[in-house]
């Protein structure tokens, strides 16, 4: 974690690296800030000569000249704010919009370990509200901070020319200037750090309890996480009312020492005017010249810290795409097809690195055969089917598929000739088409009704409005718990793969949808190798060979005849545990 405490001016070289895409905006913004400049600064000057030259020296005649002059460069300096304005705010646009799409592929590539040690907020917040603020870092950081920069610079220079006694003077405060910006900065840097860290919490806790509002609302735990919420709440709003605070006091100081500075400039270039010291001209511009003084100071003491604020996103954001949280993907073995042998060697897992879920595990499957996992809750029938999928790594052992360590193989490849249905099942909003082809486009909508029909979900498909065209609600809230599940099924099997897996599928099924699938799976773990993880035990009798495991032990194999002959064997007590709550 230590690599991304990294230095402002670490994080801030790294942010404009992103712009390398976008170049040509990048340098026309720093030209438009360097040319607006000079039309920013002229108008107190041309101001100055026409008091000096025209008013109180007597040519009346070349007064409106320098009028029409002062209205020209008044509406160029508009136009150029405007193209200036529009072209850091397209730049920063274009950079967010890259690294949104950059964030989301690396989440989405990244192991589920990560997610289950991350909370989804957290993730979200990363690709929404911390990119967002990347932006600022353009439209409203670093290129204004440049501009508002050369434009100190210059008003500075143009007040020495105009008149160095006046300019003097109006430095006089400025030393407290500098510490009241200083200060400030390191305030808000620190409060705009919590502001993030605080909304980080706040988008976990609701993504969390709003997709677990049901469960809630069955307890009556609503005033409960209300209370949760309201702690949350409070500390963000906290956050917000500290950054706010120093707002608050910053402003009025910098309006403070802005009109002590003008009194001062007043009260002693009134009495250079008076000796003449000072020309009228000068005493009238120079007001101006110090407010296109102050505001960059207090303006760029703003964005300094919109600055700030970026940075502390975009380093959250650079922590998620330095994330090596990958399973490692470097086998070449890419099949377009695999016989479907299965050997397990030796095989212990465990999530964290230490403590072992699955001990010494050793089985092998002959392509096409069936194989069921059975056991307690935890006992390692889905860390099984997990590791096979390559969505963990083992620490000890061999997985071999078809004589070939899982590691040799693409895991791309690999995962596309697995198909796998959950007992959670997950649908996304979108049509039951685009849920079962998960928009891929090689896979046909006939392709779909056929596989569909083998199941035996098509019927109710077409009985729904715009059948296979019909919307399914988020997380699949208007279908029933079986007609998901069917549909799972479906996808799964619309994948032509050469590995099944059903993770207890058949569990929150009704006892027709189960006869259903289970005519569907006879049908094809003729071809195809299988593996079923069963709590049902009706549904493995046929299974060619069946694994009770304990504790991340297999402490029985065999066939459904042979293990039921096993006098106080672990599946004979589940058999007739199973079979005499049945018979009740």
């Amino acid at each position: 974690m230590s690599k991304y405490i990294l230095s402002d001016k670490d994080l801030l070289f790294r942010v404009l690296k992103t712009t390398r895409p976008y170049k040509s905006l990048f340098i026309k913004s720093i030209i438009l800030a360097i040319v607006v400049t000079p039309f920013t600064i002229i108008q107190p000057f041309i101001i100055q000569k026409m008091v000096d030259n025209n008013i109180v020296g007597g040519h009346k005649e070349g007064l409106i000249t320098m009028a029409v002059l002062f209205v020209v460069i008044l509406i160029i300096s508009v136009i150029l704010k405007y193209y200036f304005i529009y072209l850091t705010a397209k730049l920063g646009q274009s950079v967010v919009k890259d690294l949104r799409l950059k964030v989301y592929n690396q989440i989405t590539h990244l192991k589920l370990r990560y997610f289950d040690t991350t909370p989804i907020g957290t993730s979200t917040t990363r690709t929404i509200n911390d990119i967002e603020a990347i932006n600022d870092v353009f439209a409203q950081g670093i290129i204004t901070i440049i501009a508002d920069f050369l434009t100190l610079i210059a008003v500075l220079g143009l007040m020495f020319y105009t008149s160095w006694r006046l300019t003097l003077i109006v430095l006089i405060t400025m030393p407290f200037l500098i510490l009241t910006v200083y200060i400030f900065k390191e305030k808000v840097k620190v409060s705009y750090q919590k502001v993030r860290a605080q909304i980080a919490v706040m988008n976990a806790f609701l993504q969390e309890r709003i997709t677990g509002i049901k469960i809630t609302q069955i307890f009556n735990a609503e005033e409960q996480d209300l209370n949760r919420f309201k702690n949350i709440n409070k500390l963000y709003t906290r956050a917000n009312l500290d950054s706010v605070l120093y707002y608050s006091v910053f402003f009025p100081v910098i309006e403070l020492i802005s009109a002590v500075s003008l009194a001062l400039m007043i009260w002693l270039g009134a009495k250079g005017f008076l000796v003449g010291k000072v020309t009228f001209g000068a005493l009238v511009a120079f007001p101006l010249y110090l407010n296109l003084m102050f505001r960059p100071i207090r303006f760029m003491a703003d964005k300094f810290n919109t600055l700030q604020m970026g940075l502390v996103a975009a380093e959250r954001v650079f922590h998620v795409l330095d994330s090596n949280a990958f399973i490692p993907n470097d086998g070449k073995n890419a099949p377009e097809k695999l016989n479907g042998k299965v050997v397990f060697d030796n095989v212990n897992f465990a999530y964290d690195d230490h403590h072992n879920v699955l001990h010494d595990i050793n089985f092998s499957i002959e392509p096409g055969e069936t194989l069921a996992l059975v056991g307690s809750t935890g006992s390692g029938k889905s860390s099984i089917i997990n590791i096979l999928s390559r969505f963990y790594d083992i620490q000890h052992g061999n997985i071999l598929i078809d004589d070939v360590n899982i590691r040799d193989y693409d895991m791309f490849a690999l995962r596309k000739r697995i198909s796998v249905v959950l007992q959670d099942v997950f649908l996304f909003e979108g049509t039951i088409l685009e849920n079962i082809t998960l928009r891929d486009e090689y896979i046909s909508p006939e392709a779909v009704t056929v596989a569909a029909k083998q199941i035996g979900a098509h019927d109710f498909i077409e009985a729904l409005p715009e059948q296979y065209n019909f919307m399914v609600n988020e997380r699949g809230n208007n279908l029933s718990v079986g007609q998901r599940q069917l549909i799972s099924f479906v996808r799964a099997l619309v994948f032509n793969p050469d590995i099944l897996i059903l993770d207890e599928a058949t569990s929150s099924i009704d006892s027709e949808s189960e006869a259903l699938i289970q005519y569907a799976v006879e049908k094809l773990i003729e071809k195809r190798t299988s593996i079923i993880v069963a709590h049902r035990l009706s549904t493995i009798q046929h299974a060619d060979q069946i694994l009770v495991l304990s504790k991340g032990h297999i402490v029985e194999r065999g066939k459904h005849n042979e293990l039921l002959e096993k006098q106080n064997g672990h599946y004979r007590k589940m058999y007739e545990i199973q079979f005499s709550n049945t018979v009740r």
